[in-house]
């Protein structure tokens, strides 16, 4: 098996005094969509700030492509590869699709690249590059957000809530493209509090409680426990039903 992309190694962090995660130990390959999922306040969150180094960890290691991460300013992560989509989409509402894309081009990519790719993943956003991207439709803009991440050419990819404000149906189909994305070797760290469709595409699925991760393995084992135990029951809490 090929080296992890990122590693996490007995890792624990927290906010000033107060600890959130204890030992935490996650590893994401080439092409891994790895679904961290869980109650709320069990961690989740907190782990993906870890990854991109807005808090510093206590104990353990952070590594990316086998690199410790200690020390490395989180604007500098996109030059080791990792890229974040955070909750509430990341996108610059006041600018258009087209100038949002240009602000990707300090990466060192041409902005023409940059476009193809768009357009060529989410053709919707080539008829809308003079929009403003606030008036765009809530999927709409987490296609913009995505572009805006694999505008760098990430090896790693991290979701923060990727459903949070959309329609069912919008949710599974950027799902489906997250799979495409993954296929192309770049490893996916989904943070989901509703589970169902991120365990139709990862590979991996971690459950986190009270900073653990608790259970680990293929995401068909674990659904029902997750539904079960800490999702609560399907039919009111799962927005991918609803």
């Amino acid at each position: 098996m090929s080296k992890p992309l990122l590693e996490l190694v007995e890792v624990s962090a927290g906010y000033g005094r107060i600890p959130v995660l204890h030992g935490v130990n996650l590893a994401l390959h080439p092409g891994d969509i790895y679904a961290l999922l869980g109650p709320n306040g069990g961690g989740k969150s907190t782990t993906l700030k870890v990854c991109c180094r807005q808090i510093e960890i206590s104990t353990g290691i952070f590594k990316v492509a086998g690199q410790s991460m200690e020390g490395i300013a989180p604007e500098s992560l996109s030059k080791v590869g990792l890229c974040t989509i955070p909750e509430g989409k990341g996108i610059f509402p006041n600018l258009s699709v087209q100038e949002n894309l240009v602000m990707m081009t300090h990466a060192g990519v041409e902005l023409e690249e940059i476009e193809t790719s768009t357009f060529k993943r989410f053709p919707q956003l080539a008829t809308r590059r003079k929009q403003l991207a606030g008036t765009l439709s809530g999927g709409e803009q987490q296609m913009l957000a995505m572009s805006r991440a694999l505008g760098t050419s990430p090896r790693i990819l991290l979701l923060d809530e990727l459903s949070m404000g959309l329609a069912p149906i919008i949710v599974k189909d950027l799902y489906q493209i997250v799979r495409q994305i993954a296929e192309e070797g770049i490893a996916v760290l989904v943070v989901e509090q509703f589970a169902r469709t991120v365990l139709g595409v990862s590979n991996k699925a971690g459950i986190m409680v009270n900073g653990k991760i608790v259970r680990e393995g293929d995401p068909n084992e674990l659904e029902e426990e997750l539904s079960a135990a800490y999702l609560g029951r399907k039919d009111k809490n799962d927005r991918s039903e609803q």
